[in-house]
């Protein structure tokens, strides 16, 4: 009789920790599944709750080391980061989430199941705002972009920023979970959780569909993109005559563009290396079609300067100087020899302001949501992806113009010409190797919308954390409990 006790919790712990792995691999990562990830916890949680705490942590820990197998052809193919840069990702992933089920399942088995509802969540957000702060890629590793599909569900993000999409992920399931377990003995209050959750859910995608069906401002931009994957162009050219060839091919573009009405055109990434003495004479490429066609221009370099090198967009316009933004953020260890810059650079037009960043600028909320404080409808941004995270980091963008109100217009290499809007839509998108010189045209609404989450920031976030200290408390008011009786 024990062998077969034994034998079914082994045998349920396999099948709960492959259900959540695989629903864990499928729903996120760089083409994510996103309904999955709605019910992904779902099997450890009932697990847990179930069994001893140990068989909770290990089977919890297990199913998200597994999962985060889905990214180790990327970290190690494309980023070239090795194998202990992998595992220490992923241990820590594994044992923060295995933490987080242990309170779980704690709360609830202590008699305090509406605690544990929320404790999961919280804890969730807690670990993905503060690891925001501390890794090099801001806000990329949250659970919230595995829904950038879901067009009603990624409304919330212009009240909460990612924050609030992780927590109402995680609650729905935790919401279920918690109603299986006490459907039997204290089915009233299974009633209640569920509808808690579910409630709560139903209520989000509304706001969301609402906002959606808003209508869109007429204020509208033609905006142009232009990439290259050619083997000559896909890296940085060197300055001089390698750098004028390749400026005057991208310059014939743009030209045909601005024919066909584009008022801004977008080029990638670091096109080329520009340095003394040859700069005067590649910025008169793009500055004679800026003047001649009157569209602005936008494009990559890599800047030498005199102490530094700066990841940088240049920006010409007909009847200006030409401006310069340079890269906030920066990747390892790419570009760990490349000086940040520190401010925006703002494109007032008679009606509206543009600004500009640049790729991996946008997995973070700075600088856009400086930008859209300054009052920006249209974010204009250079990038350069890894051809096999087209989808995951060209998209993860679209979140920033939910955020704080403004449409984004991004020309990367190795990834999408892409134009999207305040509400996440995708207008328009090609692949970069789509063609030799791949191209995009199409109308976006350029009139800045004012949200929530730019206006309070990430509240969210910190509310998380409070309930997630609130949460700690509860059980240890508990334990005392049990101590004392």
């Amino acid at each position: 009789m024990a062998f077969a006790t034994s034998s079914r919790r082994i045998l349920e712990a396999i099948l709960a920790t492959t259900s959540t792995a695989i629903l864990f691999w499928f729903g996120n990562g760089l083409n994510p599944v996103w309904p999955l990830m709605w019910i992904a916890p779902l099997p450890i949680l009932i697990f847990a709750l179930r069994h001893s705490w140990r068989s909770a942590a290990i089977a919890s820990a297990i199913a998200m080391f597994l999962a985060g197998s889905n990214m180790w052809s990327y970290l190690h193919n494309a980023l070239g980061a090795g194998a202990i840069v992998w595992i220490s990702i992923y241990a820590v992933a594994a044992v923060v989430f295995a933490s987080s089920v242990l309170l779980f399942r704690a709360l609830v088995l202590r008699g305090a199941p509406w605690s544990a509802l929320l404790a999961l969540p919280a804890a969730s957000v807690a670990i993905e705002y503060l690891r925001n702060f501390v890794t090099p890629h801001g806000t990329a590793g949250s659970l919230a972009y595995s829904q950038l599909n879901f067009l009603p569900f990624l409304q919330v993000a212009s009240i909460t920023g990612p924050w609030g999409m992780t927590f109402i992920l995680l609650l729905f399931p935790t919401a279920i979970a918690i109603a299986f377990h006490l459907r039997h003995t204290a089915p009233t209050q299974a009633l209640r959780i569920a509808a808690t959750g579910i409630g709560i859910t139903a209520a989000v995608l509304i706001f969301g569909a609402i906002r959606l069906a808003q209508p869109s401002p007429h204020q509208l931009v033609k905006v142009g993109l232009v990439t290259s994957d050619l083997p000559q162009n896909d890296k940085i050219v060197g300055a001089g005559s390698d750098a004028q060839r390749l400026f005057h091919a991208y310059a014939d573009q743009a030209d045909k563009l601005a024919a066909q009405g584009a008022q801004v055109i977008v080029f990638p990434e670091k096109l080329a290396v520009t340095v003394a003495p040859y700069t005067q004479a590649e910025d008169s490429i793009f500055q004679s079609v800026a003047t001649n066609t009157g569209a602005t221009i936008i494009a990559g370099v890599l800047d030498v300067a005199a102490l530094y090198k700066y990841n940088q967009a240049r920006i010409y316009q007909p009847d200006a100087p030409i401006a310069t933004y340079d890269k906030e953020h920066m990747l390892p260890p790419f570009e760990s020899n490349l000086k940040p810059g520190t401010n925006l650079t703002l494109l007032h037009k008679p009606t509206q302001t543009w600004g500009v960043a640049i790729c991996k600028d946008m997995d973070f909320a700075n600088p856009s949501r400086r930008n859209g404080q300054a009052g920006v409808g249209l974010m204009l941004v250079p990038g350069w992806d890894f051809n096999v995270d087209r989808f995951w980091h060209g998209h993860i963008a679209v979140m920033r113009g939910v955020e704080d109100g403004f449409s984004i217009a991004r020309s990367a290499k190795d990834g999408y010409l892409q134009v999207t809007d305040d509400r996440g839509r995708v207008l328009a998108q090609t692949r970069s190797d789509s063609a030799p010189y791949a191209t995009l045209l199409t109308e976006v609404p350029s009139a800045h919308q004012s949200t929530l989450y730019l206006l309070l920031g990430n509240w969210f976030a910190w509310l998380s954390l409070a309930i997630l200290a609130a949460a700690l408390l509860r059980l240890y008011q508990l334990r005392s409990g049990e101590t004392t009786s």
